[in-house]
């Protein structure tokens, strides 16, 4: 028998009996160790305490449990925002919504001018507020789907109507305040000393995985991103999961606004322009993959955390705001770069 053939068992099979090998444990631990070195989820957590880390040193009280719980408030704003940005993204089909910033920041308004500082409109001021998102994703979800307009240039377009929209709701002057009941919620300590924004954003995050993960919808929007054809042809409603999907890119951009004008207290025309690409980019570097099929919002959650702590490091150290744009994109970068390209990542 020559030195290259396995050891052989009665019946002439390679033996299955004992323990298994040591190479083959030792091959299967570093799968493991280098599967875990790619996980977008971990990566981006390790920044933001390295982020953190270096704050402290830098600046004494950037890591303090109060700075720290300032950093997770302002980036709950875009965590809501986000959420609608990654199921958008997991739908497929270039998916991506340009136009969540207007939409948040038409929501404010028209919650701020129902509430007009008055509790006693609150429900209504919410409620008005996340049905006008809502509706600006469904004009977006009907154009894709039944006119055939590609997402970039549907949501690009709706950024456009939303803003003549606003015009014509304000006559160019934003008024309105958020009502008392709803700036406590978002400014105060509602809960261990900890903002009743976060323990919406952690209940919200809990849902949506849920949702992504152990419901029919969350299996659908998965095939449908993966492959639209081949979810098509398995009895999938392509279209009414992806309009579903805007819908849901509309009402969640809408809850953001509303949480950013109860930390504003007032609203300006331009109050969430800011966070369209803050919110493309916090599921990027989460690890949804941006053709769609993979990905999640634990790690689009986790990302902006990351935007948020290195913006707030990169303020504290007195950087340009030019300096600052450039570093970001430049994360962004070196974090795809980071994760190869992966195209089966799992989360």
């Amino acid at each position: 028998m020559s030195a290259d053939i396995a050891p052989t068992g009665r019946a002439g099979q390679p033996s299955s009996g004992g323990a298994p090998s040591p190479d083959r444990s030792g091959s299967a631990s570093r799968v493991r160790a280098s599967a875990l070195a790619r996980n977008p989820i971990l990566i981006s957590a390790v920044i933001a305490v390295l982020l953190l880390s270096v704050g402290q040193v830098v600046s004494p009280g950037f890591g303090a449990p109060g700075q720290v719980i300032s950093m997770l408030r302002v980036a709950s704003f875009l965590g809501f925002i986000a959420v609608g940005q990654t199921i958008v993204i997991l739908s497929g089909g270039d998916g991506i919504d340009l136009s969540v910033g207007k939409t948040a920041t038409f929501a404010a308004i028209v919650a701020a001018r129902v509430m007009d500082g008055s509790d006693a409109n609150v429900v209504q001021g919410l409620a008005l507020a996340l049905l006008a998102g809502a509706l600006v994703g469904l004009a977006n979800g009907l154009g894709i789907t039944f006119l055939r307009i590609p997402p970039f240039v549907m949501t690009l377009g709706m950024m456009g109507v939303v803003q003549g929209l606003i015009l014509a709701y304000t006559q160019g002057v934003a008024g309105g305040r958020s009502a008392p009941l709803l700036t406590s919620l978002v400014g105060g300590r509602a809960f261990l000393g900890v903002p009743g924004v976060l323990w919406i954003w952690l209940a919200v995050t809990v849902l949506v995985v849920l949702l992504l993960r152990r419901t029919r919808f969350g299996w659908e929007l998965y095939a449908v991103g993966a492959n639209r054809e081949a979810a098509r042809l398995s009895g999938v409603p392509v279209r009414r999961r992806v309009i579903q999907a805007y819908v849901a890119s509309g009402f969640f951009a809408a809850l953001g606004g509303i949480m950013l004008v109860g930390y504003t207290e007032s609203v300006f025309l331009n109050l969430a322009d800011s966070y369209t690409l803050p919110a493309v980019a916090a599921v990027i570097i989460g690890g949804t993959l941006a053709s769609g099929g993979v990905g999640g919002y634990a790690g689009s959650a986790v990302g902006a955390i990351v935007l948020t702590v290195l913006t707030s490091f990169l303020t504290t150290i007195n950087v340009p705001e030019a300096w600052r744009t450039i570093i970001n994109g430049a994360v962004l970068v070196i974090l795809l770069a980071a994760y190869g390209r992966q195209r089966r990542l799992r989360q």
